[in-house]
């Protein structure tokens, strides 16, 4: 790792974790931040993102990204940008590696099947259900509930996106265990994960619509920025088949949104005189991102991606088979709680919200394919 610029994460000054821990040197040598990430990797709700959906629901081929995958593809970015900032490497790869951990299965359908079923019971938001998850539902430790991660990381995937002016129910309880300072911005780790991200999905998500055949070339040659680096490709390698370009693409446009965030993110840093990560807290503005033409570019392709490959009609009629699959089994859990494991049910409050929300917490870590079974096992082949 390289030397920690002055406003990066420093683990020696973290505001701590929720419960005091003994320093177990037989653990190995490792600092705060590199014991969350390995929380995270270790984790179970870490290793279900294998069957979760990133845009196909649960897809039939081998080389189709889950959640898993795009996961390490975000933490490979956000460390390759962090280590470029001279920010904390560590702290960035565990907060890529576990923005995703709360998704329900089958993806945002799954979401708004879950959004639907607690509309009178506070919602239900992806974000607030990883913090959830990692700071009560993962139970590895014998003297509390959750990885006991620390407020850095807490901190990070709260609120990634910026400050949070009306925090989820599920946010708020999490915030009244540790105050998260909500109104803050996030670090500068937590803001490049959230933009490795976009980076991430924006183009690999590309790749996968590609070889599903739901997108074409001639479609994405409609962006001119795209067009643009498709010909600088075709010239440089002129005696290479057209087909084999598009994975030269893909790294191209990585490549140069990456570099426009670094160039972005150090001359708001030198504008700003950020000195600490306290002045990236109070600077009153996002610091890491992409420039405004950049940024433009990233949303002309986000609509292009909604428009033709996100809504296309195989991609709905998917989504709402996985929709349908979770309405139905909140459903039978409310009605039959018997049906869920032992354990689960056992524990199944008797009064709302905390019923409903505890059948949540059931299904949204659920993996796609554990779902689809466990719907079969209630309903047949009801599947749609």
């Amino acid at each position: 790792m390289t030397s920690l610029k002055s406003y990066a994460s420093d683990p020696v000054k973290s505001r701590g974790r929720l419960h005091d821990e003994k320093r177990d040197v037989t653990r190995g040598p490792r600092d705060d931040f590199q014991r969350d990430r390995d929380r995270i990797i270790h984790s179970i709700s870490f290793r279900r993102l294998r069957h979760k959906t990133q845009v196909f629901v649960a897809p039939d081929g081998d080389h189709y990204r889950v959640r898993l995958t795009h996961s390490l593809e975000v933490a490979q970015i956000g460390r390759t940008l962090a280590r470029a900032l001279g920010l904390n490497e560590d702290l960035t790869e565990a907060l890529c590696l576990a923005h995703d951990i709360g998704h329900p299965p089958f993806g945002h359908a799954g979401e708004d099947a879950l959004e639907a079923a607690l509309a009178d019971f506070g919602g239900f938001d992806h974000n607030a259900q990883t913090i959830r998850t990692l700071i009560l539902l993962e139970q590895p430790y014998p003297r509390w509930n959750g990885l006991n991660l620390t407020w850095e990381m807490l901190e990070g995937l709260a609120k990634h996106n910026g400050p949070v002016e009306n925090p989820t129910w599920a946010l708020a309880e999490a915030n009244a265990a540790m105050d998260l300072d909500l109104h803050s911005w996030p670090s500068l780790e937590a803001q490049v994960a959230a933009i490795a991200d976009d980076i991430a999905y924006d183009n690999h998500d590309i790749d996968d619509g590609m070889r599903a055949g739901l997108l074409t070339l001639d479609q994405l040659l409609e962006l001119p920025f795209i067009a643009e680096r498709w010909q600088v490709l075709c010239d440089r390698f002129a005696d290479v088949p057209q087909d084999r370009l598009l994975p030269e693409l893909i790294r191209d446009q990585i490549g140069l949104m990456a570099n426009d965030v670094l160039e972005t993110t150090q001359a708001r840093i030198d504008r700003l005189a950020v000195q600490s990560p306290e002045d990236v807290r109070q600077a009153g503005q996002m610091i890491g991102g992409f420039s405004d033409a950049m940024a433009e570019k990233e949303r002309a392709l986000k609509r292009f991606m909604y428009e033709n490959l996100y809504h296309h009609p195989a991609q709905m009629a998917a989504a709402e088979k996985g929709k349908m699959m979770v309405a139905d089994l909140v459903k039978a859990y409310r009605e039959q709680p018997d049906l869920m494991p032992e354990s689960w049910a056992a524990a199944l409050p008797e009064a709302e919200p905390a019923r409903i929300r505890h059948i949540a917490d059931f299904l949204a870590g659920m993996t796609d394919r554990y779902a689809r079974d466990r719907h079969r096992e209630i309903f047949g082949d009801r599947t749609g």
